[in-house]
């Protein structure tokens, strides 16, 4: 692991435990849907603040499609699209 993505991980997954920590009910299985509620998932994933907060985070843009996909990946797969997402935007 390098050094840049383990500061990229870092920065996720202190938004991850910022939002997975106001769903109690939620195991931490580093799974990005658990910054949501998972018993009422929001309608739309993309205009909600764990959306808002990565894409400040890493300066990127998302569609509902991506946000979608983030959703349902682990954190080490959603990092690795970030950082894919940070290198296609530049």
């Amino acid at each position: 692991m390098n050094d840049t993505y383990k500061i990229e991980r870092q920065t996720l997954c202190a938004i991850y435990d910022k939002h997975r920590k106001k769903y109690r009910g939620n195991s931490d299985t580093e799974q990005m849907c658990c910054m949501w509620s998972t018993s009422n998932p929001p309608d739309t994933i993309l205009d909600t603040q764990p959306i808002y907060d990565i894409e400040d985070a890493f300066n990127i843009n998302m569609d509902e499609d991506l946000a979608i996909k983030i959703y349902d990946m682990d954190l080490d797969e959603a990092i690795k699209k970030i950082m894919e997402l940070k290198g296609n935007q530049k």
